[in-house]
């Protein structure tokens, strides 16, 4: 018995498509990140990237559900001294919708160069549109 490992060079890359609209963030984060890592394929090694590209769209009209969307806040800091910011859901949504989507996956995936490689796989858009069509998509289902 011989255990085979896959090649990361020879592994075809999918790409999937996700529309946000009204699905709850953190579980839709979470099929995001199996799909990114390469979990739900039977050739998944933890120590080798073989996950597919994962693109979501209409990220603005993602759901929190409760009172996330007044009371959840994003801690940022700047590394300087007193430099700590908190910023709500809802001002969130506003400016850049389509960092909600991504700091959920991202707190998912191994915190290692692997992990960065693997959140650049990741197409987080606002709207509708994007400008992946030649890649041809198929969705995903969340």
């Amino acid at each position: 018995m011989k255990t085979t490992l896959p090649k990361v060079d020879e592994s075809e890359r999918k790409w999937f498509i996700v529309d946000a609209t009204g699905k709850p963030a953190g579980r839709m984060a979470a099929e995001i990140a199996k799909v990114l890592r390469g979990k739900n394929k039977r050739t998944f090694t933890p120590h080798l990237d073989l996950g597919d590209f994962v693109l979501v769209i209409n990220a603005e009209k993602v759901a929190f559900s409760g009172s996330k969307e007044e009371k959840k806040v994003y801690f940022r800091h700047t590394g300087y001294p007193g430099g700590g910011s908190h910023t709500p859901v809802k001002v969130i949504r506003e400016r850049h919708p389509e960092r909600l989507i991504t700091s959920a996956v991202k707190g998912m995936l191994p915190r290692n160069r692997m992990g960065r490689k693997i959140l650049g796989r990741l197409k987080v858009y606002a709207g509708s549109e994007h400008p992946h069509a030649a890649q041809q998509p198929q969705p995903l289902d969340i």
